[in-house]
């Protein structure tokens, strides 16, 4: 799906809605209004909005459908609530059981050494 331009091609300024019309009627309105912000996210930001909708806002079930990991969609997430114009939430306080299943899955995912598993293993078990 095509967006419409958010930037003045010759300036780079950001571009207001000046006009809009009826298609069944004809009517036309005037004015300026700057695009919702919705209409403002880039692509990346749109598809990550699309999949936390699909997925009912389970970070888990987005991870598996962007073939990523959970904390960087969880970053990802944060980047859009960002882009939003919103402050993101504090982190919860981290779930040992479920920050352990996330590096056993990044180690059998190749993403990581078995030496850095383990150093995050322990990083976890000293908080």
């Amino acid at each position: 799906m095509r967006k419409i331009l958010e930037h003045c091609p010759s300036c780079g300024s950001d571009l207001w809605v000046t006009r809009m019309s009826c298609p069944d009627c004809g009517t036309e309105v005037t004015g300026h209004w700057l695009p919702c912000h919705f209409c403002q996210l880039s692509p990346e930001h749109t598809r990550l909005l699309e999949a936390f909708v699909r997925a009912r806002g389970n970070v888990k079930e987005m991870a598996r459908e962007l073939d990523g990991s959970y904390w960087t969609v969880r970053k990802q997430i944060d980047e859009l609530v960002a882009a939003l114009g919103y402050e993101p939430a504090p982190p919860p306080p981290e779930d040992t059981a479920e920050s352990q299943l996330e590096i056993l899955d990044r180690l059998d995912r190749g993403e990581i050494t078995t030496a850095e598993a383990t150093a995050l293993l322990g990083a976890l078990k000293d908080e």
